[in-house]
């Protein structure tokens, strides 16, 4: 296996029908030739709490450190684990405007999780043809669709 074969990509989107409403998450994990898709359904939450769960079970499929590139169509989950978690650590999960933190555990979680592994966490805009993020996107309605 060569260099970039070596690096384990994932690309994760959420989904929700109505914010709060029905929820899915989808996460595509690419290493090499080898393709793994996983879904999956929540009855009642919000967009955010999807982002960060397609994320979070990805990671929790794998079983060894691996090198990986994260990409998400969601700021809120880039910008969270790569710069506002530092603030919220030190200001006991209290957000710039001294609020608690909306997701905390998920947050928590995703920390612990990311610690075990080297990642590089990458942005693209949503919906602009990428075909990993649109795919994670129709795992994410079809979680929906499939179990609403």
């Amino acid at each position: 296996m060569n260099e970039k074969e070596q690096i384990l990509n994932i690309y994760t989107d959420g989904a929700c029908k109505g914010n709060p409403g029905l929820g899915g998450w989808g996460a595509i994990l690419q290493y090499g030739s080898n393709i793994k898709e996983i879904k999956g359904f929540s009855k009642d939450t919000t967009n955010n709490i999807m982002e960060l769960t397609a994320v979070i079970k990805a990671l929790e499929s794998l079983n060894r450190k691996c090198d990986i590139i994260i990409t998400t169509d969601s700021n809120y989950v880039k910008n969270g684990i790569t710069d506002w978690i530092n603030n919220w650590k030190k200001n006991g999960w209290k957000t710039a405007k001294k609020q608690p933190v909306k997701n905390k555990e998920l947050w928590i979680k995703l920390d612990k999780l990311s610690s075990k592994h080297d990642i590089k966490w990458k942005w693209i805009k949503g919906h602009s043809g990428h075909p990993e993020n649109e795919r994670a996107d129709e795992l994410a309605n079809e979680a929906i669709i499939s179990r609403a």
